[in-house]
């Protein structure tokens, strides 16, 4: 297979719900992706429960650039308001300016607290407050790491931590961590909510993991109505084929989508994925199904030819 040269494309693998496949796509396509000599990055979005690592056993922890200090883990912190209140006069002005709702007050029996969970760091509560009652702490949010996997190949590990209401800033930062050369999978958060969009919002093409059911169907229609207000060029790749009707080929006949790929219901493919294995090493002619997805993907994103966009 000739060698596809100086590729620079950043692909989203998604789904609208939990357990259609995404991670499965995500990591055959990166493995496919490792025999070319390209620099392939793929990024476990998934922050609140990351699993890539587990079919690549032999990933090696690496540090980071400079940027990250050199280090093989870094720690995604964001500041806090913490409020004195020997200083505070109660006045509302911080938790008016507050957008998110993340400072409570009872100005009667003068009370004030931080919702923590709530707060984003914008710093607009210490630019309100006239009395000097505010100052800052540094809160976790959650860690990044880098794991190698060959020459040119790369993992990197979003991992929120336990109990933090949103995982967004850890998945930010670890998509800037990969930068912006060679390609990069982003294998995105199920669902449609903030973590979702924030991962495909950088990314050039949308893979939508599917599977032919009811419910299938039905998430797969919110993560498409989502991508069309995004103007985002995807398609869709159906897993567990076989196994239920037949009404998400037809929608996505009716809305043009591309259908990218087909996985059919197989006791051994099931098998292989429980075990933490890549099907592209053990049945090698999805090697080149996955490789053909890659060249349609890459020439949708170069040429603008996606039928999906109208």
């Amino acid at each position: 297979m000739p060698a596809i040269i100086n590729q620079k494309i950043k692909i989203a693998v998604a789904s609208g719900k939990g357990g259609t496949g995404k991670t499965l796509i995500s990591t055959n396509l990166f493995h496919t992706l490792t025999q070319l000599d390209e620099t392939v990055l793929l990024v476990d979005c998934d922050a609140e429960e990351p699993d890539d690592l587990l079919f690549f056993k032999e990933a090696l922890v690496a540090p980071f650039d400079n940027h990250y200090g050199g280090k093989e883990q870094y720690e995604v912190k964001q500041s806090v308001p913490v409020i004195d209140q020997s200083n505070c006069i109660y006045c509302g002005r911080c938790r008016d300016y507050c957008s998110y709702n993340a400072i409570f007050l009872l100005e009667g029996i003068k009370t004030i607290r931080v919702i923590e969970d709530l707060c984003h760091g914008c710093g607009a509560c210490s630019y309100a407050c006239q009395s000097d009652a505010i100052t800052t702490k540094e809160r976790s949010l959650g860690v990044i790491s880098r794991f190698i996997t060959g020459d040119n190949s790369s993992i990197i590990e979003a991992r929120g931590k336990v109990g933090v209401y949103s995982p967004v800033p850890v998945i930010k930062t670890a998509i800037k961590a990969a930068g912006e050369d060679g390609i990069v999978i982003l294998d995105s958060p199920p669902g449609t909510s903030c973590p979702f969009i924030q991962t495909v919002a950088t990314a050039d093409f949308v893979i939508l993991v599917t599977e032919p059911t009811p419910f299938g169907l039905s998430d797969l229609k919110q993560s498409v109505e989502t991508l069309k207000t995004m103007n985002k060029s995807y398609g869709v790749i159906i897993n567990r084929a076989g196994m239920g009707d037949d009404k998400v080929y037809s929608y996505l006949i009716q809305e043009q989508i591309p259908l990218l790929m087909e996985i059919p219901f197989n006791r051994e493919i099931a098998s292989l994925y429980s075990k933490g294995e890549l099907l592209v090493k053990h049945k090698p002619q999805w090697r080149a199904l996955f490789m053909e997805m890659y060249k349609t993907i890459y020439s949708k994103h170069k040429y603008g030819n996606s039928s999906n966009q109208r």
